[in-house]
Formats: C-alpha cells, structure tokens, sequence
C-alpha cells in the first residue's frame, strides 16, 4: 500500500513539473494568410504568420521563394508584431500567377527556435 501511495505522489509530482515547465511551451505555427496550400485569386499585399508564443523579434523572419523558377527569392520585408505573436512581411513588388513558398524561422521567449514552411498559388 505504501509502494502505491509512494508511487502516485512521485507520478503526481512529475505531471506537475512536467505540465509547468517553459521548455513544453515552443511557439507554433498557428495559422497563415495565404492559408496553407490555398490557391487565391489575387496577389497578397501582405503576408501573415500567427504563433502561439511570443517570438524574439531578432530570430524570427521569413523569406518567399518560387519553387517553379528554380527556388528564385521574392524580396519580402518582414516584421514582428507588437505583441509579438505574428510575422508580417511585404512584398516590395506585386506578386504573379504562380507558386510560392513562404520558409519561415522563429525563435520564442524560451530560446527555441523552429522553422517550417507554408505554400500557396496565385491564380
């Protein structure tokens, strides 16, 4: 009886650090405009990024390519939010009809840094 009692507690004890730590928290890509493989009618002015965490403004950036002309860079600038939960970037010139790749990196509040990736079409 004292095994399990014993047990339970240190099980309990561990949920608890386990559910309260920071390292648990990594921001994620939460949603996107252009959403996620979306095919839009017209070119965006702007590009969004939201996370789930704040995000250190110094590592945290994207860039837009398009795959369809060898992976080419469309010049983007970028900028975080004010309550830094979002990535904004704008394009400096109107996008075409085509494919893009928006290849994004992040760093949150608690040191970690992601990276990922989010396609769309303009048609």
């Amino acid at each position: 009886m004292k095994n399990r009692l014993f047990s339970l507690a240190v099980l309990a004890g561990a949920s608890a650090f386990l559910a309260t730590s920071p390292a648990w928290a990594h921001a994620h890509l939460v949603s996107s405009d252009p959403a996620a493989s979306a095919t839009v009618a017209s070119a965006p002015k702007k590009i969004t990024l939201k996370f789930s965490e704040k995000l250190v403004p110094a590592f945290s950036k994207f860039e837009v390519t398009m795959p369809e002309h060898g992976g080419m860079k469309v010049a983007v600038k970028t900028a975080v939010s004010a309550d830094g939960k979002s990535i904004t970037g704008t394009p400096q010139a109107s996008l075409g009809k085509g494919a893009y790749k928006v290849v994004w990196t992040a760093a949150s509040v608690d040191g970690h840094k992601m990276n990922g990736e989010v396609a769309f079409k303009v048609d």
